[in-house]
């Protein structure tokens, strides 16, 4: 058996799978936060509240783990003292105030390199007791009883160089970092302890259970979609949408907004992180029902409606752009017209991810999956491949934190590579085809939507020339 944890920005998601992928237990705990603008905190505290109940949770209904792995957003990041004590509010992977030190650092505000440096200077520190720590170094410290070392995935935005396997100290020293402030790092997939005595008490994870080096959430759900050999990707779709691939090379952007994590058996996994998703529809309709709205949205015929569906103010991919906001062009003429844009806006926002990662020369020939919450809806599915004009796949299980069970299995030695690991445990459940004349009815609104985003200057020219092209020659 093998866990996998998955610390989100509104829950904390366990999950017990068998070699064979079945799920045989599974719990959650709600998480909060402070949203003011463009600030977004959680308390590192309640991570390891909601851990201890959806770990119990899902071990009531199966039996023990013999290894597990924890995943959490990309970009999280806080100060603790050389205990692994917290010292500092969490500052979450959308939180944009360090605009200044992201200048500095060059590197996107939302980034976790120039959140450290905000850190330190609004909360004091840097001396030979405070270190950096990400959403699920916090976790592991407190399941092993100490800090232990961070994984490359979850270092990456932090300014960890992953063609040398090493941080910039160097460069870190020019921002006024010390070497001291920034924890080992290992590769995704390695032993880095057990649970303790006094975590095996609140979490029920037996004492000596091996813990396994984890991965961002973005790479745990690609791992769970079973999108592993060179030109397969995986799309993402939540609070905010997330595309990551396979390729042999690391794929350059000049601008940063795709970056590039390393796969434990040394593969390249690019891609990027759109604000726009289904946290959108929840700021619109914070008491709906999604399936009642589906199904009037399915319903409609063609809509002069366009939404950019952006969940908070600011960008990050496929372009950077701190003062971007969402927008509706028209208005719709019913609550059941406004889902159907909010729903079909963030399909078009997936197309044009997919475009610039054309633009950049990614290799996008491999299979396409969907995971995340939003492949609950089987009309959104449908939809978002009518957009894309792509197959796409569906696996069974689509949560990160199976992607973490899997993990577990290589990281325990139990599979030689992570792509074996996922041979056994990730199953298909559907297979979606296209309808072209649907396609085609999507192009004129996706048209529209990279027209706007151009004209208000966030989408560079050259991005929105690319696109254009792609409905003529998709």
């Amino acid at each position: 058996m093998w866990m996998g944890i998955d610390l989100g920005t509104q829950s904390v998601r366990a999950v017990l799978a068998s070699d064979r992928g079945k799920i045989l237990g599974s719990g959650s705990a709600p998480l909060g936060g402070r949203r003011d603008g463009v600030r977004h905190e959680q308390l590192p505290e309640h991570w390891w509240t909601a851990v201890c109940a959806a770990t119990r949770q899902a071990l009531r209904e199966g039996p023990a783990p013999r290894a597990l792995a924890i995943c959490s957003t990309s970009g999280t990041v806080l100060l603790t003292d050389r205990t692994g004590r917290p010292l500092t509010p969490a500052l979450m992977y959308d939180d944009g105030r360090a605009g200044a030190e992201a200048a500095r650092a060059g590197t996107p505000p939302t980034w976790a390199l120039p959140k450290v440096m905000w850190l330190l200077g609004e909360y004091g520190g840097g001396g030979d007791g405070v270190r950096v720590a990400h959403q699920a170094d916090l976790v592991l410290a407190r399941l092993a009883g100490h800090p232990l070392p961070t994984d490359s995935s979850h270092a990456l935005k932090t300014g960890y160089v992953l063609e040398e396997d090493a941080w910039p100290h160097a460069r870190f020293a020019g921002l006024g970092l010390p070497e001291g402030l920034f924890p080992e790092v290992v590769r995704p997939g390695g032993r880095i302890g057990e649970v303790g005595r006094a975590a095996a008490e609140e979490t029920g994870i037996p004492a000596g259970t091996p813990l396994v080096a984890g991965m961002t959430d973005g790479c745990a759900a690609q791992i769970a979609s079973g999108a592993l050999t060179v030109g397969s990707w995986n799309a993402v779709l939540g609070t905010t949408l997330v595309l990551k691939g396979v390729t042999d090379a690391p794929v350059a952007d000049r601008t940063g907004v795709v970056y590039n994590h390393r796969a434990p058996d040394g593969s390249w996994l690019p891609g990027g992180a759109s604000g726009a998703g289904g946290g959108a529809l929840t700021a619109a309709f914070p008491e709906a029902d999604p399936a009642r709205l589906d199904a009037l949205a399915a319903g409609l015929g063609p809509s002069d409606v366009v939404a950019y569906p952006l969940v908070a103010r600011g960008e990050r991919f496929p372009f950077l752009a701190p003062d971007a906001t969402g927008f509706l062009l028209g208005e719709p003429a019913s609550d059941a017209e406004h889902w159907a844009a909010l729903l079909t806006g963030v399909g078009l926002v997936e197309r044009l991810c997919l475009d610039y990662l054309d633009l950049l020369g990614a290799p996008l020939h491999g299979p396409l999956t969907f995971t995340g919450g939003a492949v609950r809806s089987d009309h959104w599915n449908r939809l978002r491949a009518d957009i894309l004009g792509r197959t796409v796949h569906l696996p069974h299980h689509s949560e990160p934190a199976l992607g973490m069970a899997v993990l577990a299995v290589y990281g325990a030695g139990a599979a030689d590579t992570v792509q074996e690991a996922a041979g056994r445990m990730v199953r298909l459940r559907q297979t979606l085809h296209p309808d072209p004349a649907r396609t085609a009815r999507h192009l004129q609104p996706y048209r529209t939507l990279v027209d706007e985003l151009e004209r208000r200057g966030w989408l560079p020219a050259t991005v929105a020339a690319h696109a254009r092209t792609r409905t003529e020659h998709p």
